[in-house]
């Protein structure tokens, strides 16, 4: 988090916005599903408007729960559906309020909603009002609900998080990882000159540890120190073998970014020496799909079990005033892929509307439909190069846009070639830009025809890509 603001001048602006606990987002079209089960509506991004340091999980009910800042700093929110895309217009509660003065009176930031030991607890950062610095006087709190619904009960304050100093600290999470409950935090640790950095220790209770805190990272690379030296906002990753800590650092305009650690996961986490920082960021603003300081993120699953990456980000670059002020930091979430090697890559924040797709030929892995520029071809490309975004239009057809070329889309051609061209260009066949998607012969592959060309779809040839008759098996794309 950023300083230098009076609370009262805070005050002031914040009563020009919205408030919540309304419903919000908007209805989103649904995906195209074989079988007979009702199609889930399709995630669009962004996900929830104005709703900064998102955390969203699936809890064993079945239920998808989010939280977040909201742009007043002022109460803690949660929404609850049964689908992911579905948090979009989800009616949406106030747990908590800011108290009336005394420490919780100020700034309320980054909450994140647990389940520990049976009931449900909000963590949270918090300061005093009054104005001054003292108002980032900030420190960790929770709350507690009396009943089984975090929706439905009643929610108290259960007390302030034990810290290893008495120092600005905010953004904490827990995991579980190998029976042992970790608590993971950011702080101003004295005698070190950052603004917070990465602590870890197992917890005792919900807002005590069991054993001295471990420091896990400083902020000391040229991208971690840029207008404030941060690393904040942990969240815990396990998959394959290994434990993944996303951190988010520098500061909230543009530049901010996330970093990662990686432990091997039968390691001693507790030993700093067991992670390792990966020298460049992995997640950064993207003029290309015009998303800005993309950080503070979390992590869930789809409906089908499969990776997600959830975090905020802005449209536009150029802020008015204080970055911290600013409310059009927008929650987002997309699909996380790993490499060979069993480590998350990232891509790039994938930009505004219906969430990408990857095409790869069926049967066939590490190689896909990519670009290189406006030149389309199969291969073995970066992530981003392999991302494209199927646009309907009104007939139902769609277009298949490249992220990184928001204003070009496939084209078939004449002479049964396929190229990426400016999606107004006027040079081609009516409806050379268009393909219909037809189900494929199993789950998760497709068939995409051209809708100037019926009965030839896109197909590939030698890395090349061409027309062929829809029933080739070069014509069937395996999806993800």
């Amino acid at each position: 988090m950023q300083f230098g603001i009076s609370r009262r001048a805070f005050a002031a602006g914040a009563a020009l916005l919205p408030v919540a606990c309304s419903r919000a987002g908007r209805a989103l079209p649904a995906a195209a599903t074989g079988g007979s089960a009702p199609p889930l509506p399709a995630l669009s991004n962004p996900l929830v408007k104005q709703r900064a340091d998102a955390q969203i999980f699936r809890h064993e009910d079945g239920n998808y729960y989010m939280t977040g800042s909201v742009p007043e700093y002022d109460r803690l929110i949660l929404r609850r559906s049964r689908t992911l895309a579905g948090l979009a217009d989800a009616e949406e509660r106030v747990l908590w309020r800011h108290e009336a003065s005394g420490p919780m009176s100020g700034f309320l930031w980054a909450p994140e909603l647990h389940f520990v030991g049976g009931r449900w607890i909000v963590y949270f950062a918090a300061g005093p009002s009054g104005g001054g610095e003292d108002v980032f006087r900030i420190r960790t709190y929770a709350v507690i609900c009396d009943g089984p619904d975090p929706m439905t009960g009643n929610w108290t304050v259960l007390g302030q998080f034990d810290a290893p100093w008495d120092s600005f600290n905010l953004d904490s999470t827990i995991f579980m990882h190998r029976g042992t409950q970790y608590f993971a935090w950011a702080q101003r640790e004295p005698g070190i000159e950052t603004n917070s950095n990465l602590y870890i220790a197992p917890l005792a209770t919900p807002l005590t540890l069991a054993a001295p805190a471990v420091r896990l990272t400083v902020p000391t690379l040229d991208w971690e120190v840029r207008g404030f030296k941060v690393n904040e906002a942990p969240a815990v990753l396990e998959r394959g073998g290994k434990l993944f800590m996303t951190y988010s650092a520098s500061a909230t305009d543009a530049r901010y970014c996330l970093g990662l650690l990686t432990a091997d996961a039968d390691a001693d986490i507790m030993d700093p020496h067991a992670w390792t920082k990966s020298p460049e960021p992995v997640f950064t603003t993207c003029r290309e799909t015009s998303v800005y300081g993309p950080g503070h993120n979390s992590f869930t699953v789809d409906e089908e079990g499969r990776d997600m990456l959830v975090y905020h980000g802005r449209d536009y670059e150029a802020i008015e005033g204080d970055p911290l002020f600013n409310p059009d930091r927008h929650t987002r979430a997309q699909r996380l892929y790993f490499d060979a090697q069993g480590n998350p890559d990232f891509g790039v924040p994938v930009g505004n509307g219906p969430l990408p797709e990857r095409f790869a030929p069926a049967g066939r892995s590490g190689v896909w439909l990519a670009h290189a520029g406006t030149r389309a071809f199969v291969g073995s490309a970066p992530l981003a190069q392999t991302q494209f975004r199927s646009l309907p239009d009104a007939n139902g057809d769609l277009r298949l846009s490249p992220i990184l070329l928001r204003d070009h889309c496939l084209a078939a051609t004449a002479s049964g070639g396929v190229e990426i061209r400016p999606s107004a260009a006027g040079d081609r066949a009516p409806g050379g830009d268009l393909f219909k998607r037809r189900p494929g012969p199993r789950k998760d592959c497709v068939i995409l025809e051209s809708a100037a060309y019926p009965g030839k779809a896109l197909a590939h040839d030698a890395g090349s890509l061409r027309l062929a008759p829809a029933g080739e098996a070069a014509s069937i794309w395996d999806i993800s």
